[in-house]
């Protein structure tokens, strides 16, 4: 039997970091964790701390990659001088009013022929 600090060796071998690590599903880990408890390479008390420990750093992984895109598509838009979602509503305002003011003008020089 391994003991906890070979858990980590285990993951290395299963190849579980990197992408490879959040693409995996909870039942998939489920099922790799119960093949390593049936071949005694680590017990079920292990399995159930390896299963929590993959999924824990699954989650992880996921928010860092999350992160890391957000950022850089804010930064993309930055680069990118685009206009935001309160700067367009702002020229529609203006567009509509400045149709109603032309609108009134031209309203009052057909009423001065």
């Amino acid at each position: 039997m391994k003991d906890a600090t070979d858990i980590n060796e285990v993951m290395r071998k299963v190849g579980l970091f990197g992408i490879g690590l959040w693409a995996l599903t909870e039942e998939k880990i489920q099922d790799i964790t119960d093949d390593l408890i049936e071949n005694g390479e680590i017990k079920k008390e292990e399995g159930k701390k390896f299963v929590r420990e993959v999924v824990d750093e699954q989650k992880k992984q996921k928010e860092e990659v999350e992160k890391k895109i957000s950022s850089k598509v804010q930064e993309t838009f930055n680069k990118a001088d685009v206009a935001t979602k309160e700067e367009v509503n702002e020229l529609k305002d203006t567009i509509s009013s400045l149709e109603a003011k032309i609108d009134k003008l031209v309203n009052n020089k057909e009423q001065d022929l």
